[in-house]
């Protein structure tokens, strides 16, 4: 599968709306994770790997060649970091992991009070 750009085709669009194509190459499989692990500074493939239970070698890597080339990483000698795109872009899902909290503390208050949901 190529990877997801603006103004093609994407999973979910036939038009590559921007947002569409940028979902589409987050919510392939560890993609998020890999930029969580970078937001903090560079960090190498093994270390990923370490930090990733469950990620193969090649879906790493493969995960690596599709956000570099997409320009949101890029290879450093410590390993892969952020460019001034992908700092961005976890400035940007801050908003969204706090509301991802308080969606989970009310999705855990629903289960322990089913007759009120």
């Amino acid at each position: 599968m190529p990877t997801p750009r603006p103004g093609t085709p994407v999973r979910g669009s036939t038009t590559g709306r921007p947002i569409m194509a940028a979902l589409d190459l987050f919510g392939r499989r560890w993609a998020l994770r890999i930029l969580w692990e970078l937001r903090a500074g560079p960090v190498g493939a093994r270390t990923l790997l370490t930090r990733c239970t469950g990620l193969s070698s090649s879906v790493l890597y493969q995960r690596l060649r599709e956000l570099a080339s997409s320009g949101i990483i890029a290879p450093s000698a410590d390993g892969y970091e952020l460019t001034e795109l992908g700092t961005a872009l976890i400035h940007a899902l801050r908003p969204l992991d706090e509301w991802a909290t308080i969606w989970a503390q009310a999705q855990e208050q629903n289960d322990h009070n089913p007759a009120e949901a």
